[in-house]
């Protein structure tokens, strides 16, 4: 079993995951957060980290296609190892659901 970054986190990126990750598995892109599936190390710490619940096992209904695009974008994004601010209008974006349309598949800028 791995955990999964899904539709909650896009505009939103909270970090708060990040911060307690053992392994450092996260990724992050313009908008999202990935974990790599073949790092992480399945203790579920960072799952109830997130305050939008954007974290669920591979073994939650539906995250099948999220398991998919972690794995492709954790091998373009970079790593990150510390907690950042969440993006500027994340309390707007955190109850928006259908935000599939609104990611970007761009990395991060470098800090």
């Amino acid at each position: 079993m791995t955990y999964v970054v899904v539709e909650g986190c896009i505009a939103c990126k909270y970090t708060d995951c990040v911060e307690v990750c053992p392994v450092d598995c996260f990724y992050e892109g313009e908008n999202m957060l990935v974990i790599h599936p073949e790092e992480c190390i399945d203790c579920g710490v960072c799952e109830p980290e997130c305050p939008v619940d954007a974290i669920k096992p591979d073994t939650a209904p539906g995250v099948g296609p999220w398991l998919a695009l972690n794995a492709e974008l954790a091998q373009v994004w970079p790593n990150i190892r510390e907690k950042t601010v969440p993006l500027p209008d994340h309390e707007i974006w955190a109850a928006r659901p259908r935000k599939l349309d609104a990611l970007s598949r761009n990395p991060a800028a470098p800090r």
